[in-house]
């Protein structure tokens, strides 16, 4: 028997490893500027955010809903898409890495604000806030890898099944073929006649001697 060679396993694609960590370095500076601007008045978040609560009040959004909730709301949306990436850059089996990373971030970030720059206001809302955004993310890069992993494998166990079926079809074509090669030829009808075997015992001819 020939021995079969496997080969050397075939290589891993590092693709989602490499993008996910690139923009999440790039998006991790773009939340350190955001948070750690010196006068948050330069950004004009004053008045972007003043618009937003007209806009949200004139589509029906009770008045209740004032800066404080919006302000929350939006340090939400700014931790999904670290979350995320961050989940995405992990390892499948590390991502409880980031239930630790995520609060430690924004509050590396709180502590910093109310410790270094005078214009800013350090609280713990805000780190609750950044907090569910972050977990919210990652819930949904796990989601997303989860459904991404489920759909490989049935692709694979597809693929298998039918590598298994086509070997199976072969092999019975194959045993047909070897029956067929080797299989007895037909005796011609004189032969058959003759043999005894042929005729059954109320049916074998007999032969009457007139003396």
């Amino acid at each position: 028997m020939s021995e079969i060679h496997v080969g050397p396993p075939p290589p891993r694609s590092y693709a989602r490893l490499w993008v996910s960590t690139v923009l999440l370095a790039f998006y991790a500076a773009f939340v350190l500027l955001v948070t750690m601007w010196p006068n948050p008045k330069q950004l004009e978040f004053g008045s972007i955010s003043s618009r937003l609560l007209q806009v949200l009040h004139n589509f029906g959004v009770p008045e209740s809903f004032g800066y404080d909730k919006l302000e929350f709301t939006a340090n939400i949306g700014m931790f999904v898409p670290l979350g995320f990436l961050l989940g995405l850059a992990l390892a499948r089996k590390a991502w409880w890495v980031a239930i630790f990373l995520l609060p430690a971030f924004s509050g590396a970030i709180e502590f910093t604000q109310g410790l270094a720059l005078d214009e800013r206001v350090s609280t713990f809302y805000d780190v609750l806030s950044n907090t569910i955004g972050g977990y919210l993310g990652l819930l949904l890069a796990m989601v997303m890898r989860a459904m991404i992993y489920a759909r490989d494998r049935t692709k694979i166990e597809r693929e298998l099944w039918e590598r298994r079926a086509a070997a199976a079809q072969l092999q019975r074509a194959r045993a047909e073929q070897y029956q067929q090669s080797y299989a007895p030829a037909e005796p011609d009808p004189v032969t058959r006649v003759l043999d005894a075997d042929f005729w059954a015992s109320d049916e074998a001819p007999t032969l009457r001697l007139n003396l």
